[in-house]
C-alpha cells in the first residue's frame, strides 16, 4: 500500500493503476507490495544494525595493536596485544642460580646452558674486522661463519664487528645466532658533525652493539682518543639502549713498569664516573694487553688470569661486588685457535674479542673454546 501510494501520487495523473487492471490483479498487486516492503523494512534493520556494531563493538584482543607514537626516540608497537602478552616476564618470578649471574637465566628451556658456579657468566666472542674486507671477502668469510653448528641454547654468545659500510651487508647474509656490533660511535646525537655516526642511529637501523675504546683508536697518532671520550661515548651508547664492548689495556712500557693494574683502572674510572650501577648490565669489558694485539704475542694464560682477577677486584671495590659478578670480561690480545682452549678455563675469563683470527674460518674454534669452561 505504501509504494502503492507513492506510484499514484507520482504517476496517477497518467495513468490509473486501480482502473486499468481486473480485480484479481488489483488484489496481487497488493499482496505484492506487502512482501516487498517487509524485504525493504527488515533489510534496512539488517544495515542498521551492522553499521552500530561495527561503530561500538570492542575488538578482540588477538586483533588490537598500540597505535604508534611519533616522537623523539619513540619506540613503535606493531604487534598484537596478546602476542606481545607472552613475552612479559615479571622479575619478581625470574629464577636465580645459587647466587651467580641471573642475566641469561629467564625463559630457559630444557637443555638450554644456564649459569653454574664453574661457568656464572654467559661466555661472549666478539670478531673485530678492523678496516677489512670488501663484499666479495665478506661473503666468503660470512659463507663460512654460516656453516658452523647454531650457538642457540648453549654458553656463548658471538658479535661481529664489520666496517661500518659492510653492517647491514653482512646482517642481511650473517646467521641469526650471531649479533653484529659497529666498531665505534660520536661522542652525543646527531647534529653537524661530518664523518660521524650517533648511537641513536646505530640504534635505528637495528644494531644492538658499538665497541668503544679500542687500543687503537686510542694510541693511533690520528685519533688519540682519550679516557674521558671514551667514556663520554660509553655512557652515551649505553644511555641509547645500546651493548658497549669497552676496551682497555696498556702498553708494553707500562706493562714492563708495573703500571698494568694502574692503566686499567684509570680508564675504567673515567667510565665509571658516567655510569649508574645497573648500566653495567650492558657493558662487557674487553682486556687487551696492547703490546699483544696483532704482535702473535699473547699474555700468558697466568698473566691474562691475574689481570683479570684484578679488575673483577676493581670493580668490586669501586662499583659494587654484584656488578663485579656479574661483569663479562674477555681477553683480547691475539686470541686465536691454537691458544683459546687454554685461556677459557680460566675462571676470570669470560670470552675473547678477537682480531685477526676473526678474518678466518678458525673463528669457530675460538667460538667453540667456550666448553672447554664446563669441562
Amino acid at each position: 500500500i505504501f509504494f502503492r501510494s507513492i506510484i499514484m501520487a507520482e504517476y496517477g495523473s497518467l495513468y490509473d493503476l486501480s482502473s486499468a487492471q481486473p480485480a484479481w490483479y488489483q488484489k496481487s498487486s497488493v499482496l505484492g507490495a506487502f512482501a516487498v516492503a517487509a524485504c525493504v523494512v527488515l533489510g534496512l534493520s539488517t544495515i542498521s544494525n551492522d553499521n552500530a556494531t561495527a561503530q561500538y563493538a570492542m575488538p578482540s584482543p588477538a586483533t588490537m595493536t598500540r597505535q604508534p607514537v611519533i616522537g623523539p626516540g619513540a619506540v613503535q608497537y606493531n604487534k598484537p596485544v596478546a602476542a606481545r602478552a607472552q613475552h612479559v616476564v615479571s622479575r619478581a618470578t625470574q629464577p636465580r642460580f645459587n647466587g651467580f649471574n641471573n642475566r641469561f637465566s629467564t625463559s630457559l628451556k630444557a637443555g638450554e646452558w644456564a649459569p653454574t658456579a664453574k661457568m656464572p657468566r654467559k661466555f661472549i666472542v666478539g670478531g673485530n674486522w678492523k678496516c677489512n674486507g670488501d663484499r666479495a671477502s665478506i661473503k666468503e668469510l660470512v659463507t663460512a661463519l654460516n656453516s658452523g653448528e647454531t650457538i642457540t641454547g648453549k654458553g656463548v654468545e658471538v658479535v661481529v664487528a664489520p666496517p661500518m659500510l659492510f653492517g647491514d651487508y653482512t646482517r642481511s647474509m650473517l646467521r641469526p645466532d650471531f649479533g653484529v656490533a659497529f666498531q665505534n660511535c660520536w661522542v652525543g646525537g646527531g647534529g653537524a658533525f661530518t664523518g660521524e655516526v650517533a648511537a641513536d642511529m646505530i640504534k635505528d637501523a637495528g644494531f644492538d652493539w658499538v665497541v668503544l675504546g679500542h687500543s687503537e683508536r686510542r694510541s693511533l697518532p690520528e685519533i688519540m682518543e682519550t679516557d674521558e671520550v671514551v667514556a663520554t661515548k660509553t655512557a652515551y651508547a649505553v644511555e641509547q639502549g645500546l651493548k658497549v664492548m669497552l676496551c682497555i689495556g696498556e702498553q708494553l712500557e707500562e706493562r714492563q713498569s708495573g703500571k698494568t693494574d694502574e692503566v686499567n683502572a684509570r680508564q675504567l674510572a673515567a667510565v665509571a664516573d658516567r655510569l649508574d650501577e645497573a648500566d653495567w648490565a650492558n657493558i662487557v669489558i674487553a682486556y687487551e694487553p696492547v703490546w699483544a694485539i696483532g704482535t702473535g704475542v699473547v699474555a700468558t694464560p697466568e698473566q691474562a688470569q691475574e689481570t683479570h682477577a684484578n679488575i673483577r677486584a676493581w670493580l668490586a671495590k669501586n662499583v659494587s661486588p654484584k656488578v663485579a659478578e656479574e661483569t663479562r670480561i674477555m681477553y683480547g690480545g691475539s686470541a686465536n685457535a691454537g691458544n683459546a682452549e687454554a685461556l677459557a678455563i680460566l675462571p676470570d675469563v669470560d670470552g675473547f674479542l678477537v682480531g685477526g683470527a676473526s678474518l678466518k674460518p678458525e673463528f669457530l674454534k675460538v667460538i667453540d673454546s667456550w666448553a672447554k669452561k664446563m669441562e
